[in-house]
C-alpha cells in the first residue's frame, strides 16, 4: 500500500475514503474506487500508483480533476452502468473524463448508441409540444442607439402535460392551468418561468423533439387601432405572434 493512502477496519473491509475532486468532495469505499483495477483509480488506490497521492489541507486525498462530473464516474465505479440524467449535454466532456481515468467500457458506453441518454431517449413516449410567444421589434426612436431587436413578454407551451413536464422541468409554470387529475390530459396554458427561446429549444432537443413546422402572424402596422391607455403605441405597430412545432417519434 501507497503509505497511509486508505485505511481499513478490524475485519479487513475497506474503510471510507474521502475525496476532493476538483473541490467538490466525495465520500466512497475502496471498494468502489478498485472495482476497474486498471484504471487510473484503481491504480492510485491500489498502492500502484508511479506518485504519491495528494492531500488537502482536510486530509482528504486531492485529484484535480471536474469534480461535477466526477460523480458519473463513480456511479458508474458502483454500478457498472453508464445512466445520465436528462437534459444532459456534456457527453464529450465526460467522455474526456473516462479516458483520463482509463475507463474503456464507460468510453464504450458513452459512444454506444442506446446506452445511457440515448438508451432512455429511446424509451420515452411520442409525442407533440408547441411552442409560441407573441412578441415586439422594439426599435431605437427619438435618435436613441439602444435598440432591442426582440421583445418577449412570455412564452407559450401547448401539448401532452406529461410531455411538457418531462421537456421543461421546473422552467414549466403551471399556474394559469393547475392539475386536476388527469393522467394523460393536454393543456394550451402552460408557460415558461423565463422568456430565453433559444433554451426552450434546447430543452426540447435534449428531449429527443425536432423541429417539424412553425408559422407567424405579420407586424400589426396598421393604425388606427385600438389601444390600452397608457399604451406604448409605436411599440405595438410591432407586435407579432409566433408559433413552434416540436414532434418526437
Amino acid at each position: 500500500m501507497n503509505g497511509a493512502a486508505v485505511a481499513m477496519t478490524d475485519q479487513g473491509i475497506a474503510a471510507v475514503v474521502e475525496l476532493n475532486v476538483g473541490g467538490v468532495f466525495y465520500t466512497t469505499s475502496l471498494a468502489t474506487l478498485t472495482s476497474c483495477g486498471g484504471s487510473l483509480l484503481g491504480q492510485m488506490f491500489s498502492g500502484c500508483a508511479s506518485e504519491p497521492l495528494l492531500r488537502d489541507s482536510k486530509g482528504r486525498f486531492f485529484i484535480d480533476r471536474d469534480g461535477v462530473l466526477f460523480r458519473y464516474v463513480l456511479d458508474f465505479l458502483r454500478s457498472q452502468k453508464a445512466v445520465l440524467p436528462d437534459n444532459f449535454q456534456e457527453g464529450e466532456r465526460l467522455l474526456h473524463e473516462a479516458e483520463y481515468f482509463q475507463l474503456p467500457e464507460l468510453e464504450e458506453a458513452l459512444r454506444t448508441p442506446g446506452s445511457g441518454r440515448s438508451r432512455a431517449l429511446a424509451d420515452r413516449s411520442p409525442g407533440c409540444i408547441m411552442v409560441g410567444y407573441r412578441g415586439t421589434f422594439a426599435f431605437g426612436r427619438d435618435g436613441l442607439a439602444d435598440v432591442k431587436f426582440r421583445k418577449l413578454a412570455r412564452i407559450l407551451v401547448s401539448g401532452r402535460v406529461a410531455l411538457c413536464r418531462e421537456a421543461f422541468g421546473e422552467t414549466l409554470n403551471e399556474s394559469r392551468d393547475p392539475d386536476r387529475g388527469h393522467v394523460d390530459r393536454y393543456t394550451s396554458r402552460f408557460f415558461l418561468k423565463h422568456s430565453f427561446l433559444e433554451q426552450a429549444f434546447d430543452m426540447l432537443y435534449d428531449a429527443g423533439f425536432r423541429l417539424t413546422s412553425s408559422c407567424g402572424s405579420g407586424t400589426a402596422s396598421i393604425s388606427g387601432i385600438s389601444e390600452k391607455p397608457g399604451s406604448d403605441s409605436e411599440e405595438n405597430r410591432w407586435n407579432h405572434y409566433n408559433e413552434f412545432v416540436f414532434v418526437r417519434d
